[in-house]
């Protein structure tokens, strides 16, 4: 059995279909290393799959079935196992041979018959180097999701500026958020995608912290003049997100500018036409107007679903993406759940619409069970 302090050693993945090889490398390495050993390339994957993998690996180049080059390959162009640092052990000691291993992706290259302190020393080398990059990975990573959550208080905030900008449109964004990530998600995008969506989608109206208020919250019908006014909210909420490599960001600003594009390019503010227009541009379309059409605003009654969802699937081609309306006609009974569960009661304001969203992080799934 053993003892606590083996479990903390480094795991060496030593390959060869020569079992004596192995023995050798196995006595050198054994008094400081966990072991394991594979005599074919097919073993070898097999073991360097599985949890807990190995640290580093020493491949034998020349085996049956397998070589170790190809074995080097299909770890490299493995997600899993491509970071594993390989070491060819060989009795191949040519220039050629060498240059073939290090362009297949190994990190190190010892000629066979081996030297045992030489081994010691690269393997030494080359696990204190794999763990500073991981050290260094984990550090980045940490430094990363610090940043996308800076960025996403920071988009909340936005969204929260302009519902307080228009508080008539009561949990509207709490809905059409909900409807966008519905929609996503049954459209197969990436989890990561979908859940970005849903944190962005907020951020669609946020120009409109640039429109005057007497164009803004008129009660009646808009004129020509402030429709062309109030059709500057997309520009407006592009500029005030701004430019950014922050997928999150880009994201604001593709919904910000592209939600009132039209798949037929009778839209604004660019009259995009198809698959110009982002997909979240076009998810978000279709969700932002079923909501604005099924609420009561201060210029018009809620309009009955059925009314709504016939509207929709008329400007299929025109105003939507043809390819969107199926999904959202099957999605349906999980959106109008949403509805149900966000409907705006008397008097309601946004106030707490980012406290919703920050804590409501209700999966497709767990929407689809809301009472």
């Amino acid at each position: 059995m053993e003892d606590f302090a083996s479990q903390y050693k480094d795991t060496i993945l030593i390959v060869d279909d020569v079992v004596e090889n192995i023995d050798v490398l196995k006595g050198t390495l054994s008094p400081k290393y966990k072991v394991k050993a594979a005599t074919s390339g097919a073993k070898a994957l097999e073991i360097a799959n599985k949890q807990p993998q190995p640290d580093l690996i020493l491949l034998d180049v020349m085996m049956p079935e397998m070589n170790g080059y190809d074995v080097c390959r299909t770890l490299k162009s493995n997600p899993v196992t491509r970071d594993i640092p390989v070491i060819f052990v060989t009795a191949k000691s040519d220039v050629a041979s060498e240059r073939t291993g290090l362009e297949t992706g190994a990190v190190d290259y010892i000629s066979k018959p081996v030297s045992p302190p030489i081994v010691k020393a690269r393997v030494i080398t080359h696990l204190e180097l794999y763990h500073h990059q991981r050290t260094l990975e984990a550090k980045v990573s940490d430094r990363t999701r610090e940043l996308e959550h800076a960025q996403l208080e920071i988009v909340r905030r936005l969204a929260r500026a302009a519902e307080f900008k228009d508080e008539e449109t009561g949990n509207h964004v709490i809905r059409m958020s909900h409807y966008s990530r519905i929609l996503a998600h049954a459209m197969n995008m990436n989890p990561e995608w979908v859940d970005r969506l849903f944190n962005t989608a907020p951020m669609h109206d946020v120009g409109k912290i640039g429109i005057p208020d007497h164009i803004l919250l008129k009660r009646g019908q808009l004129t020509a003049e402030e429709w062309t006014i109030m059709r500057q909210h997309t520009i407006i909420g592009a500029q005030i997100v701004g430019e950014s490599s922050s997928p999150l960001m880009q994201m604001a600003r593709e919904v910000a500018v592209c939600h009132h594009e039209k798949w037929d390019g009778s839209g604004y503010p660019k009259g995009l036409k198809g698959e110009e227009i982002p997909v979240s541009g076009r998810v978000v379309a279709v969700a932002d107007v079923f909501d604005a059409l099924t609420s009561e605003r201060p210029y018009k009654e809620a309009w009955p679903v059925e009314r709504a969802v016939q509207v929709i699937t008329e400007n299929s081609g025109q105003h939507f993406d043809p390819n969107i309306i199926p999904v959202f006609l099957n999605k349906l009974p999980e959106i109008l759940k949403i509805k149900d569960y966000y409907q705006d009661e008397p008097g309601t304001n946004t106030s707490n619409i980012v406290e919703v969203l920050r804590s409501e992080r209700l999966s497709h799934h767990q929407a689809a069970e809301i009472p």
